[in-house]
């Protein structure tokens, strides 16, 4: 009996979470809170500039976008494609991934750029309905997303 259901395996998953300085910086946003409640009391201005730096740093994970490939498709933040409509994934890092981010990031082109964040993986949409010409995804592991896209292919 063959099986015809699709691949639906996770062939690659990241959280292009913040860094840590940036982490740091919004959690700096709580002690500024609290200098306001300071004439209220210093035990509640302490508690609610706690509140706020915990809450602003949850919400900045978790609001961070997930790129992922599993079941043939390709999900980058809320956006996603079928890898059937992608051609061969270029992974770049350095000076060409800075140089795809800036001057060469194509109009038409689809991107989900995160400062903070080396690696890029460009890919052509060979769609001929679609608008988009290219995706631009950032990512830690460059390589491995391409490869990843390039598997869930078949």
């Amino acid at each position: 009996m063959q099986n015809i259901a699709p691949d639906a395996r996770t062939r690659y998953r990241e959280r292009l979470s913040p860094s840590l300085w940036l982490l740091v910086t919004v959690a700096l946003a709580g002690p500024m809170v609290a200098l306001i409640f300071v004439p209220v009391g210093s035990t509640i201005a302490l508690i609610v500039g706690a509140a706020v730096s915990a809450l602003l740093v949850i919400a900045f994970i978790a609001l961070t976008p997930v790129v992922s490939v599993e079941g043939g498709v390709l999900r980058a933040g809320r956006a996603h494609i079928e890898t059937r409509h992608l051609g061969t994934p270029t992974a770049l890092s350095g000076d060409e991934a800075r140089q795809a981010r800036g001057p060469g990031l194509p109009a038409r082109g689809w991107h989900l750029i995160r400062g903070g964040v080396d690696g890029v993986v460009v890919v052509p949409n060979i769609d001929p309905d679609d608008p988009v010409d290219t995706w631009t995804v950032s990512t830690r592991t460059p390589d491995r997303l391409a490869a990843a896209i390039l598997a869930s292919r078949g």
